[in-house]
């Protein structure tokens, strides 16, 4: 198959993990430092860097731990 080759993704890289409902900002240290940020329409997003996949991998497991919905995971390879 043509195209491009699929990037690297054992490379550091921001992602943004949104949830349903308001996440406390306390649960920061559960999120391996992230920054958590509310929407207007109750939704907790959470902003960071993750080291590779096996991390993000961790970080989900977390999410699902916790009983919280995931809406949204997005890498933004451009941040790093």
């Amino acid at each position: 198959m043509g195209g491009k080759p699929f990037p690297p993704r054992s490379a550091p890289a921001t992602y943004h993990i949104r949830v349903a409902g308001l996440l406390d900002p306390e649960r920061a240290a559960w999120f391996d430092g992230f920054s958590i940020s509310h929407t207007p329409n109750n939704e907790t997003i959470l902003s960071g860097l993750v080291r590779d996949q096996a991390a993000l991998y961790g970080l989900l497991s977390r999410v699902r731990d916790l009983g919280l919905t995931l809406i949204t995971v997005v890498r933004n390879d451009e941040a790093v």
